[in-house]
């Protein structure tokens, strides 16, 4: 099944257990907006529902008071994106599944899932997904357990299994960005690497990304 949206090719997560505690979401947030960033996924894998629901409230409101077209997106609580009137959830491989989600969060709004495998790919290609991400691409140190690494030639083979908007997820850099998207993503998903410097980070990142995505249209790739 093809997707029914485009994604931009920078997708930023805040992952509110990887600030540095001096930093708030919010600040973190408007760094990155500042920085070109026009989606966010807010991830906070510790924290109870009354403090995500607040955090996620204080993001819609600094997204609205910039009159932005940022999206933000749930980590795996499509309730609280209900709740919080956020864009969308992104889903893992453990929590409700892509329909169950499509309940609570209907159209237009995104749901997304998370995938490791060829076989999980698979699956999800036949749901009402908008997006499927895959990884690790690379090692990655902002999961305590992470699946086995996919790889660039893994991220091929995936490519070819779907239409859907593929995000590519796990140990991206600056440095190994472009790489990614000429191996089929149409959008990388990075932690680690806007933590320092947010602003200056995206503006790289979306820069890099942004001159890879436009000669693979010119060569057709």
């Amino acid at each position: 099944m093809e997707s029914k949206i485009k994604l931009p090719v920078l997708y930023a997560i805040i992952d509110k257990g990887c600030l540095p505690q001096s930093v708030s979401v919010v600040e973190f947030a408007g760094e990155l907006i500042r920085g070109g960033v026009t989606l966010l996924q807010y991830r906070n894998k510790m924290g109870n529902a009354r403090e995500m629901l607040s955090d996620l409230r204080e993001l819609k409101r600094v997204i609205s008071k910039g009159g932005s077209a940022v999206r933000l997106l749930v980590n795996d609580r499509a309730d609280l994106c209900v709740a919080a009137s956020a864009d969308g959830v992104h889903l893992g491989q453990d929590d409700l599944s892509v329909e169950g989600a499509r309940v609570l969060c209907k159209s237009p709004m995104i749901v997304g899932i998370s995938t490791h495998n060829l076989k999980q790919v698979e699956a999800a290609d036949g749901t009402s997904a908008d997006y499927i991400a895959i990884g690790p691409i690379f090692q990655t140190s902002s999961k305590a357990n992470p699946d086995p690494v996919v790889g660039l030639d893994g991220l091929k083979a995936v490519r070819k299994l779907t239409k859907k908007q593929l995000v590519a997820i796990g140990g991206i850099t600056r440095g190994n960005c472009q790489q990614v998207i000429k191996a089929g993503a149409d959008s990388v998903a990075v932690i680690s690497d806007l933590l320092r410097e947010p602003e200056k980070s995206a503006q790289e990142f979306v820069q890099l990304l942004t001159e890879t995505g436009t000669r693979n249209i010119r060569l057709g790739q």
